[in-house]
């Protein structure tokens, strides 16, 4: 006769879930499984993605699937997940972090497959360190991107996500993106540049960028939004065109990649607000912390360091 404890077991392996030996207090699902519900609620049929061509220093630890499309399952090193870590990049630190936690069998979700910094340009994208990656296969910690799907308008996407931690009401999307829509627009309360530069301060914890070429009042309390490089010539076209003079996004510093954008926010009146890529895009990884734990799965977010240099 089986013990209470055998049923619930024997139960939640039916689930695709099923209790680590050592008691009850922590879930495993099978990675296959966790795969396909990321798969079903944030990838689409018209999304793409370019991480792979760039990625050759490291591409013996890709998954197939990531080396033909470039998004999804990036290394496919686990096949039982106990815990999810969430962050934006794979950094050095972050991969540390999770190794010096003596995890095994769990999995590592990112924004970037790969580690932003800006002051390595023209390389501003360096690669996962590979005796780190090792070790992660060793311990069989998987990795998992969503950049596109997540930066694509939706509950936990970056630029909705972003907007609400400034106390922006999110209204509409727009600003195409690879098949996703990756920007917002959305109703402040707030009245001034001056104030809404304020909270933006607060979230992120340090001093944000004002580049105030427009009017101090939010025309109409309304802002546009979108997390990470946003500050593109045709985002800013149709911010524009929609009569919006406040824009929020990360990566907004003065150089040669950037002058055509500033000057047209000049020429239009568009006040352009940055708070780094790391620190606009990471509210969408700490609420995929609920994602996971919606599905059973314990989860943490991994804080790292902005590169004030965006700015």
């Amino acid at each position: 006769m089986l013990s209470v404890i055998q049923k619930s077991a024997l139960e939640f392996l039916r689930r695709g879930k099923s209790y680590k030996v050592a008691g009850l207090s922590n879930l495993i699902m099978k990675a296959t499984q966790l795969y396909q519900h990321l798969e079903k609620d944030f990838i689409t049929p018209e999304m793409s993605d370019e991480w792979a061509q760039y990625m050759d220093s490291v591409a013996d630890f890709l998954s197939e699937n990531f080396k033909k499309r470039s998004m999804g399952l990036v290394c496919d090193f686990a096949t039982e997940i106990n815990k999810v870590y969430t962050t934006v990049f794979p950094s050095r630190g972050v991969m540390q972090k999770i190794l010096d936690d003596g995890t095994q069998d769990a999995m590592l979700f990112v924004h970037h497959p790969s580690i932003w910094d800006i002051r390595k340009a023209p390389e501003v994208f360096q690669q996962m360190d590979r005796e780190l990656l090792q070790q992660f296969r060793d311990r069989k910690i998987s990795i998992y991107n969503l950049h596109v799907p997540l930066d694509n308008f939706g509950e936990y996407s970056t630029s909705v996500t972003l907007a609400k931690a400034l106390g922006i009401k999110p209204e509409k999307s727009f600003a195409p993106y690879f098949g996703s829509m990756c920007g917002v627009f959305g109703k402040t309360d707030v009245a001034t540049v001056q104030d809404l530069r304020k909270r933006f301060q607060k979230a992120v914890g340090y001093e944000v960028s004002l580049y105030n070429y427009g009017e101090n009042e939010i025309k109409d309390r309304t802002v546009a939004v979108i997390a990470g490089g946003g500050n593109d010539v045709e985002m800013l076209e149709e911010i524009a065109k929609a009569g919006v003079n406040t824009f929020v996004t990360g990566i907004t510093v003065k150089n040669d990649h950037s002058k055509k954008a500033h000057d047209f926010a000049e020429k239009h009146r568009i006040n352009v607000l940055g708070g780094t890529h790391y620190s606009t895009e990471k509210f969408a990884c700490i609420s995929m912390v609920d994602y996971f734990k919606k599905l059973g799965l314990p989860s943490e977010f991994i804080e790292d360091k902005p590169v004030m240099e965006d700015m």
